[in-house]
């Protein structure tokens, strides 16, 4: 079944707009992996197919092979290729019991440990609901007032999501995913021509620094963190490069450090690195 499957998804392609041959597909699949740790299977194709197809169109090119050559020669349109191939499926609040853990638990641990400065990083923040989402948290709980210093780093490897993240607009529909708790403490309904969009405070955005950062590349951080949420990120990585990412993440966390990671993502279960509290809740050992 699987191969008359693979054969019947081959045979759609045959009649497509542009021609993806199979050494296309394949230097696809080779370069995401090198430069951005994502891995897509055979079953993708059709997937890459139509994403690619935007850029082809947008270009007036006719096949990837043209396409291939300008992205090995064009840094900018190498990082739209990468950009139009990431996923970025995000909202506020997801997983909360996540942001729970933060108010109820490490807030108190936090405090009794006598902590002067928080630092926490979302890694893969896409267009920037998860980091406003911990800063509304730690509002919430008066942690800015509490703690001298109180930073949250927030990367992507797509540099188009960070844009919209730096923003903090977003439209009127993210109301819903948000807790009423949160909304109108964190943020502003926007007036003119922002009618029927939300922004992030400003007072609330300035601790947030976003950046650019493939994970698999060297890492430009100075500090160590009380929490690192990488949530639904690695489920796009091989199994070896799954598990280099949380042997680094655990030495970029403080002693007792809490990562936080994806529903459908779980823990190497070789790796006796972290104490698993449930939930998708590690605590560095």
């Amino acid at each position: 079944m699987g191969r008359v499957l693979a054969h019947t998804e081959n045979d759609m392609l045959v009649n497509q707009e542009f021609e993806l041959t199979e050494k296309d597909f394949k230097f696809i699949q080779w370069f995401m992996h090198k430069h951005a740790g994502i891995y897509f299977s055979d079953r993708k194709r059709t997937m890459v197919y139509g994403r690619i197809s935007r850029q082809l169109r947008r270009l007036s090119l006719r096949r990837f092979s043209d396409y291939r050559q300008l992205i090995e020669q064009d840094s900018q349109e190498q990082a739209r290729f990468v950009n139009c191939l990431t996923t970025n499926k995000t909202q506020f609040f997801r997983e909360y019991h996540h942001f729970e853990f933060l108010e109820k638990v490490l807030m108190a641990e936090w405090q009794q440990q006598g902590a002067s400065q928080i630092n926490i990083w979302s890694a893969g923040c896409s267009t920037g609901e998860e980091p406003y989402s911990f800063i509304a948290s730690l509002q919430k709980v008066a942690a800015l007032e509490t703690f001298n210093s109180v930073r949250i780093t927030a990367t992507d490897l797509d540099t188009k999501v960070l844009k919209v993240a730096k923003q903090g607009i977003y439209s009127d529909e993210a109301i819903e995913a948000i807790p009423t708790a949160y909304l109108k403490p964190c943020f502003v309904k926007g007036v003119g021509r922002q009618q029927g969009k939300i922004k992030i405070r400003s007072a609330l955005q300035n601790y947030i620094q976003f950046q650019q950062l493939n994970l698999l590349q060297d890492w430009p951080f100075d500090q160590e963190f009380d929490v690192i949420s990488c949530r639904n990120v690695m489920i796009y990585f091989d199994k070896k490069t799954q598990t280099a990412l949380i042997e680094r993440f655990y030495q970029q966390l403080k002693p007792n450090g809490v990562l936080f990671i994806g529903h459908s993502e779980s823990m190497p279960s070789h790796l006796d690195l972290f104490h698993h509290l449930g939930h998708t809740i590690y605590v560095k050992k």
